[in-house]
């Protein structure tokens, strides 16, 4: 009886097994070669692409996709000219027999451009609260609107940005971790680092009227606005675009130079059109094409931090403000004690 079981137990293990290995096999009809193939590629170069048959079946059309966005392919050459930068599933449908049938590569987009180098002039400066742990940094009609960090010490402040003074303050529950901050349509979006959650305020009054979640991205960084969108950093390489009404995750940006993946994207910044990022623990600012995720420029604000008094709570640049004065920007750290007013100059 036992010996009746094994053995059909063995025979649906067999027909289960040659099931599997027929379905994996489908997908070894066909692959993409790219006769210009190199390691690293540019929205500046053409690839020429073809869907070779592993088997000699026929093939009666292909679509071609970048991600999951159908790409228009003139012959079998393909512009990568209004591609976002990062890594890629390069795939294609490929029809034969009546059937359909896929196959798929990675290809790696890289910025086409080397990022303009620039350092800073210190204009001015300001009392900055030193016990302020600055996560985001916004300007409104002159008004300088902060978000600080740490847990038990985390705050929604609105502040005379010239003397310092904090002319109002909303505390954060102990067990949130506050991050960046932006307005927009009369409204302030603040996040939390790990805790999932982001609050929504009355722009006047700071009251807290409503909250909304991630739903894709990892943590809680950066935020700016363009005026219609809302741009979300997570600590990684990417920034998110979010729906401004329903605050979802719409797509993304990886922010990529001509040579590498820049991690760590932290506080945001809207200016003339570009986002200004801090790089955490870099002391530098990434001026990135929010189109694509290229870096155009570097910001150099590491000796910034020595202008400030030195002490065991001192932490890194962050915090970018933006008052619409060309070139200027207005810059703090982590329980620094000073806000500075900079030009940005070229090195």
């Amino acid at each position: 009886m036992n010996f009746s079981k094994n053995l059909i137990v063995i025979c649906l293990l067999i027909i289960f097994t040659s099931c599997v290995d027929k379905t994996t096999k489908e997908t070894d009809h066909f692959s993409i070669n790219i006769e210009n193939s190199k390691k690293h590629y540019s929205p500046e170069d053409d690839l020429i692409v073809e869907v070779i048959s592993e088997k000699g079946k026929p093939i009666d059309s292909v679509v071609y996709f970048l991600n999951s966005h159908r790409l228009d392919i003139s012959g079998n050459t393909l512009s990568l000219s209004d591609q976002k930068l990062g890594q890629r599933n390069l795939s294609a449908k490929i029809y034969s027999g009546g059937k359909e049938y896929h196959a798929s590569q990675e290809i790696t987009i890289l910025s086409a451009i080397k990022p303009k180098l620039y350092t800073y002039k210190i204009l001015e400066s300001y009392p900055h609260d030193i016990k302020a742990y600055t996560q985001g940094l916004e300007f409104h009609n002159g008004i300088l609107y902060e978000s600080t960090g740490q847990y038990r010490q985390s705050s929604l402040r609105k502040t005379d940005y010239k003397t310092g003074e904090v002319l109002e303050k909303v505390d954060l529950a102990k067990h949130y971790f506050g991050e960046g901050l932006t307005i927009l349509n009369n409204k302030i979006y603040q996040l939390t680092w790990q805790e999932n959650t982001g609050f929504i305020y009355n722009l006047e009054t700071l009251e807290q009227t409503g909250t909304f979640v991630y739903g894709k991205s990892r943590e809680g960084w950066g935020l700016c606005n363009d005026g219609t969108h809302i741009y979300k950093s997570d600590g990684t390489d990417r920034i998110w675009t979010l729906n401004p009404n329903t605050l979802a995750e719409k797509d993304y940006i990886e922010i990529y130079t001509n040579t590498s993946k820049i991690k760590s994207v932290n506080e945001l910044e809207w200016v003339e059109g570009k986002i200004y990022a801090n790089i955490y623990q870099q002391g530098s600012i990434a001026i990135i094409n929010p189109k694509n995720g290229a870096v155009e420029g570097v910001i150099d604000l590491t000796t910034l931090k020595d202008e400030v008094t030195q002490h065991p709570q001192l932490d890194v640049l962050n915090g970018i403000a933006y008052k619409g004065e060309e070139n200027i920007l207005y810059i703090t750290g982590k329980n620094w004690d000073k806000l500075f007013k900079i030009e940005v100059v070229t090195k």
